[in-house]
């Protein structure tokens, strides 16, 4: 079997197994807005890669924007998926001191372009009600500003030789070989960076000054294996993991790299421990499509209980920078946008 099929097939396998929803989104944007962390900031903090719903934007208030009614398109292929995920990129600096960006690409057996593999991941209790999110909910994991590998949670992680090469094959995310920091070696095939967000909610608060008190990770395990939610956050949510594929190859000449041997790659916040991996998500589903998702098992990319669209509107539906500056992709940068005069952290 030709390894496309291999793997698309194996991942539709791996879905029915594990009742979850795998998806491709295309990239929406690239720009320097974050409306959880900086709502209302234009630029903010730091460069963000964004896919989901076209109408992103950084104020984004709960209440006054919905954005399953406001979005036009969506960059995912559920075309019901109006919600936002965005994380941080990732840059390659020069031994001269200058900045690119990393691509990205799909993962295999998926049609759309960069951005990232979605999950919804209902987990292997088959019995449990899978509670979809409620207008308003967002949430973040990770910290951009942490530097410290113990701080890192369990469920986010870097794998040296990504799907573009398939080499290594499998294992489950965030085990083995897979690291909290960034790989410190040549990575014939990429890299794959995987964020997994909490599963159990408090059952009250739609965000919390944090975006990160109001969820929790189930009481024994990170992942769906099974574990309970605590009685603090006793409602079970779906679990929602990114996969990134970055597309490090060509920054595989170690004459580029740092004359001592040191790998040369930065988050987009100034992080060069990788550390920093963070992931933000607001939701945007429309009506009651993700509950029919969860109730009705879905599975995979093509699910009966909702509507897909075709893989090339999902590459078509994208959104012009608000913040408007270069991002680093087709020439090199002299600092990191935003980063300008601040030492590398």
């Amino acid at each position: 079997m030709h390894l496309k099929a291999f793997v698309a097939v194996a991942a539709a396998q791996l879905a029915t197994a594990q009742e979850l929803m795998r998806f491709g989104c295309s990239q929406l944007t690239i720009d320097r807005i974050d409306p959880l962390v900086n709502p209302g900031s234009l630029p903010s903090a730091h460069m963000h890669q964004v896919i989901g719903g076209n109408s992103f934007n950084a104020s984004m208030t709960p209440g006054s924007l919905d954005p399953s009614t406001a979005a036009t398109c969506t960059s995912c292929t559920y075309s019901e998926d109006f919600s936002n995920y965005w994380t941080a990129n990732i840059y390659f600096k020069a031994r001269n001191g200058s900045f690119k960006r990393v691509p990205q690409v799909a993962n295999l057996g998926l049609g759309v372009q960069a951005g990232m593999t979605v999950y919804y991941i209902r987990g292997y209790q088959a019995s449990a009600k899978v509670n979809a999110f409620k207008p308003g909910f967002r949430m973040l994991v990770g910290d951009p500003s942490n530097r410290v590998a113990a701080k890192v949670p369990s469920g986010l992680c870097f794998r040296c030789e990504s799907n573009m090469q398939q080499s290594p094959f499998g294992g489950a995310p965030c085990t083995g070989a897979d690291t909290k920091n960034f790989p410190k070696s040549t990575c014939g095939g990429g890299w794959r960076v995987t964020v997994t967000f909490p599963s159990c909610w408090d059952g009250k608060n739609l965000d919390t000054p944090d975006h990160k008190s109001h969820i929790s990770y189930p009481s024994s395990g990170t992942f769906e294996s099974g574990g309970a939610c605590p009685s603090t956050h006793p409602v079970k949510i779906p679990q929602i993991m990114y996969e990134i594929m970055f597309d490090t190859r060509e920054f595989n000449n170690k004459a580029d790299w740092p004359a001592d041997g040191s790998q040369p790659f930065y988050w987009s916040q100034g992080d060069n421990t990788g550390y920093g991996i963070h992931g933000d998500y607001l939701f945007g589903w429309k009506g009651d499509a993700l509950q029919k998702a969860m109730d009705t098992k879905c599975a995979g990319d093509n699910c009966k209980a909702l509507q897909r669209q075709a893989d090339a509107k999902a590459i078509a539906c994208t959104k012009s920078q608000s913040a408007r500056e270069d991002i680093g992709t087709s020439k090199w940068l002299t600092s990191l946008p935003g980063q300008a005069g601040m030492a590398p952290m």
